[in-house]
């Protein structure tokens, strides 16, 4: 891979699609979704996906919105960590199961959505959704433009 990007990212070049990706943000917050829970499936979808600017910034916003190094550093390896709250457990069991899609129709089972309805309630549900499905299209694009660590500093 090149050592330099192809292009700046396709959401900044096109007028208004950053602005429509924040406003999204926006929406899964209101949600009362704790920035730091979002900042770590972001953490945990970029890093399945390989996406070198979206693991740099993550971390850092993890960091910025009270998420430990421990968990940070960790986020890859939740399952067998002991940092994670069992709401966290279940968001990143979540954030795995519809990152890693490819081979897997049954993803996102009855047994995991059942307990992801037990622990937030509706909007908050979809809102983990919602950011799950936009941290997965940010890493394609950085992918598609070979996007590199360090170009997006939050």
């Amino acid at each position: 891979m090149s050592m330099s990007a192809r292009m700046t990212s396709p959401a900044y070049v096109l007028p208004g699609v950053a602005d429509a990706l924040q406003a999204i943000n926006d929406a899964v917050l209101a949600t009362g979704l704790p920035a730091e829970l979002v900042e770590l499936v972001q953490l945990r979808a970029s890093q399945l996906n390989h996406c070198a600017v979206c693991v740099d910034g993550h971390w850092r916003l993890g960091r910025r919105f009270g998420a430990s190094d421990e968990k940070l550093f960790a986020v890859g390896v939740w399952r067998h960590a002991l940092y994670y709250s069992e709401t966290e457990r279940i968001a990143l069991d979540v954030t795995e199961e519809l990152t890693l899609l490819p081979g897997r129709p049954e993803a996102l089972g009855d047994d995991l959505w059942e307990r992801a309805a037990g622990a937030f309630d509706a909007d908050q549900l979809a809102a983990l959704i919602v950011a799950v499905g936009q941290i997965n299209s940010w890493n394609r694009m950085n992918h598609a433009v070979h996007g590199q660590a360090g170009s997006w500093r939050p």
